[in-house]
């Protein structure tokens, strides 16, 4: 790396500093980053409802429309691509060196069959006149020499047993015995009688004597062994010596024979196999290819705390459901009236401000950018994201603690129900800290059993059994009574009828509906001692009078107001609610006939929807004698 040149007349300066070049780094980090060039509030949705096979799927999507992700994506392709085909050249030039060690093994082996065949024709030339001194000589000579003393064939026995001789000539050669033994008898002392005379033939060795001989022999007593041998016995050996080198050559050209087949089988496998490899290697590339690019994906919505590991998994963070809870507010804002959307914007300023960590995305414009880049460098990471920035947030006098209450039970999972009410809640939840910073926001599910939950696991929330609605009224007044809120205020949703309830011993019984609504009832009674107390429940429309005439009576027990509504409509009343707005309750035609004629709502005013609604019920008033 070149050092830049310092004046040397600055104090202390003279080749004291050394400035990087930025010629040789990569621009890789920069210019194939995927998130950056997707949309980011489509990223965010796609992220929440689909998770990151949604963000796969909106990258093919943007893909196909071009651009610089195409680009991106196309780049990115082509260095993993190179990358496998390294690899991929890698595997083949290991089966290539195969290929060339087989080869040598081949010649190095036909090179040694060919010198075996050579030794042993020279073997068998040598074995016709046998020559004990040729045993030295030849290794190949020696081998069968000493086989066939070890394990002599029939000729070579037939040499070497004694001549058969008539009944005279043993009679004779018994009483010579008999005579030499006596004459040595009375002739002691004197010297040792001279070796006995060779037989007719000149043997010397009997046939068991030379096979004893024949498993300890070396070269150098084997050419004493056959200089030992009669005629006939060494002829005999000669040609038992000749035929096993016969039979040795035979079976070393067979194997040099079998050698060049044997090898083009090796070397067909070897280039089958590589071509397969070759072949998967191609089929691969494509797969691999889609897979890194998923995982530089992954990768980089890890790295800006859009999703996080969890049991093997890629889940959701809490950092990108608060940045859906702000597009789902920001869309059901869209359909609020004028007045009502701008009161969401919150109350006049106090000009009082204190620093915090960012919460909301209104809050960016305060942004303590020196503290947030070095929050964000000692996370390492690259981005600014909710964790790393600070802001100096509007200290404001009221305070408002709120407790969301959704129903999850078994029957919310119809009809796409429990997906709308998560996002009306969390649109909820970004209205109350938009206007709110400091509030206190309690979020709840109940069905058998009521759980606390932060925004990511209510949005994971999945249906459960029964509906329980009086144990979240008790835990909402656990919540409730001790907060010094200014303000406090309750959202109940609910689908349906209280069916359980929790017995005195902790067990939550179902079947009994007069009970579970009594349970519901008492309850209800209980929170209503909580001052100062703003309750709405929300209840989704059903065919069925009696829900709405239980959800009525809780409300009235509540001392808050009712509201009906259908799911798509969710977010919207809740909205109003909030804001003090003033909706109007729609019925569909086909249900009207079957609705009871609704009660008074015990507490808030009767909801208007809308400019035409008003000027509707203003004729109505005026034809009325309003």
């Amino acid at each position: 790396m070149p050092k830049t040149s310092v004046p040397e007349d600055i104090p202390g300066a003279a080749g004291a500093i050394c400035l990087p070049s930025c010629e040789d780094l990569s621009d890789e980090l920069i210019d194939e980053e995927l998130t950056t060039v997707l949309p980011s509030r489509e990223l965010v949705r796609r992220l929440a409802e689909s998770g990151v096979a949604g963000a796969q799927e909106l990258l093919r999507e943007e893909e196909k429309r071009g651009g610089r992700l195409a680009e991106r994506l196309a780049s990115l392709r082509e260095r993993l691509r190179r990358q496998i085909t390294r690899q991929t050249h890698r595997v083949l030039d290991e089966y290539r060196s195969r290929e060339l060690a087989l080869d040598a093994r081949f010649v190095q082996r036909r090179t040694t069959l060919s010198g075996e065949l050579s030794d042993l024709d020279r073997a068998r030339a040598r074995a016709r006149a046998l020559d004990p001194r040729d045993l030295l000589l030849d290794s190949a000579l020696f081998g069968a020499v000493r086989q066939a003393l070890i394990l002599p064939d029939e000729a070579f026995r037939s040499a070497s047993e004694p001549e058969r001789r008539s009944l005279w000539a043993r009679i004779v050669a018994f009483f010579r015995a008999l005579f030499a033994r006596l004459a040595r008898l009375f002739r002691r002392g004197s010297k040792a009688p001279a070796p006995p005379r060779t037989g007719p033939k000149g043997r010397t060795l009997a046939l068991g004597r030379i096979s004893e001989l024949g498993r300890v022999l070396t070269p150098d007593s084997a050419e004493a062994l056959v200089g030992s041998l009669s005629e006939a016995q060494r002829a005999a050996l000669a040609r038992s010596a000749e035929r096993a080198l016969e039979k040795t050559r035979a079976e070393t050209d067979a194997a040099m024979k079998q050698l060049a087949p044997e090898q083009r089988r090796a070397q067909e496998a070897l280039r089958t196999e590589a071509q397969m490899a070759r072949e998967r290697a191609e089929r691969r590339m494509d797969e691999e290819v889609r897979q890194g690019v998923e995982a530089r994906l992954r990768s980089e919505l890890a790295e800006r705390g859009l999703v996080r590991e969890r049991s093997g998994q890629l889940a959701v963070t809490y950092g990108l459901v608060e940045r859906f809870a702000r597009l789902v507010l920001e869309d059901e804002s869209k359909s609020l009236p004028d007045d009502l959307r701008m009161s969401l914007q919150g109350a006049a300023s106090t000009g009082l401000y204190e620093k915090g960590r960012l919460r909301q995305s209104d809050e960016i414009a305060r942004l303590d950018l020196v503290s947030s880049l070095v929050e964000s460098r000692l996370r390492g990471s690259r981005h600014l994201d909710e964790q790393s920035s600070y802001v100096y947030r509007e200290v404001r006098a009221e305070s408002l603690h709120a407790v969301l209450l959704l129903d999850t039970s078994g029957s919310m999972s119809e009809g796409g129900k429990l997906a709308a009410a998560k996002k009306a809640f969390l649109a909820l939840y970004m209205a109350i800290h938009r206007r709110y910073p400091d509030a206190t926001i309690d979020v709840a599910t109940f069905d058998n059993e009521v759980r606390v939950r932060d925004l990511v696991s209510l949005w994971e929330a999945s249906p459960g059994a029964f509906t329980n609605t009086g144990e979240a009224l008790h835990v909402a007044h656990s919540l409730l009574a001790g907060s010094r809120a200014s303000r406090k205020e309750l959202y109940l949703l609910t689908d349906g009828l209280p069916e359980a309830y929790s017995a005195e011993d902790g067990r939550v019984l179902s079947g009994q509906l007069d009970r579970a609504e009594a349970y519901a009832l008492s309850r209800a009674r209980e929170l209503r001692r909580v001052s100062p107390l703003a309750s709405t429940i929300v209840l989704l429309r059903s065919n069925d009078p009696a829900y709405e005439r239980a959800a009525r009576e809780l409300a009235r027990a509540l001392g808050g107001s009712l509201v009906l509504t259908d799911p798509g409509r969710l977010a919207f009343e809740l909205l109003v609610r909030f804001v003090g707005g003033r909706v109007e309750e729609r019925i569909p035609r086909e249900a009207a006939s079957l609705a009871r004629p609704r009660e008074a709502t015990p507490a808030g005013p009767q909801p208007i929807d809308n400019a035409r609604a008003r000027r509707k019920a203003r004729r109505a008033a005026r034809a009325a004698g309003g």
